[in-house]
C-alpha cells in the first residue's frame, strides 16, 4: 500500500506499530479508513479511491 500510494500521490506513508490489529490510515489526523470499523483490511486500490475523493 505505502507504494501505491507513493505511485498514486508521491507520498511517503508512515507505519507506526501501536499493536492490536489495528490498521487506521489517516490523512493529517483525519481517519479516511479503519480496519477496526469495517473489519477486514482495505481492497487494492480502495485507499487510493478514497483519498482521491477528498
Amino acid at each position: 500500500m505505502a507504494a501505491e500510494l507513493k505511485s498514486a500521490f508521491g507520498i511517503e506513508a508512515t507505519l507506526f506499530a501501536e499493536g492490536k490489529g489495528i490498521f487506521d490510515v489517516l490523512i493529517d489526523g483525519e481517519k479516511i479508513y479503519s480496519k477496526y470499523d469495517t473489519h477486514r483490511f482495505p481492497d487494492p486500490g480502495e485507499v487510493t479511491r478514497l483519498v482521491n475523493r477528498d
